[in-house]
């Protein structure tokens, strides 16, 4: 899979412009939070974010952060959106955890490694299953639970 790909899929889970009163992250435009967008030199109203500033956003903070380029295209989706979803570094230890390798956040030689040795499908399965096992114990799953395991749900039928 390509990042141009991996994006596209991605913007159907992440839609459009949100501001939910129990979503930590506040105000979003095409998943991007408020903070996230500010990071990144964005200074224009978030209903207003161009679609294309979004994309680099995901590029550079998520898609190059986590090494998606590197993993095999089976698992990239999954551990991007994993990313996006509950950030790079807790995305990359759920893959770590997964393999075996040392849970430190960061995809070194080491866990590309192990990542070869094992079936990439098996690997994404595993972490969308570390994701809804953390999901279901925030406090926000009560607001987001649905749409969340909607989202596992997919990516998990694409893996097929």
């Amino acid at each position: 899979m390509t990042f141009d790909d991996a994006f596209d899929r991605l913007l159907g889970h992440e839609g459009g412009y949100s501001w939910h009163p129990d979503d930590p992250g506040g105000e979003t435009m095409w998943g991007v939070t408020y903070r996230v967008a500010r990071t990144h030199g964005y200074t224009g109203a978030m209903r207003d974010m161009p679609r294309d500033f979004a994309k680099g956003v995901y590029r550079k903070a998520y898609w190059d952060a986590c090494h998606a380029d590197e993993l095999p295209a089976a698992l990239r989706f999954d551990v991007f959106d994993a990313a996006v979803n509950s950030g790079t570094r807790q995305a990359v230890k759920w893959l770590q955890r997964v393999v075996g390798a040392v849970e430190d956040g960061v995809i070194g030689p080491v866990t590309l490694s192990l990542v070869a040795e094992r079936n990439p499908a098996g690997i994404a399965a595993a972490i969308n299953g570390e994701r809804l096992d953390l999901m279901t114990s925030t406090p926000n799953w009560g607001s987001f639970g649905k749409g969340w395991a909607r989202r596992i749900a997919s990516n998990l039928k694409a893996l097929a």
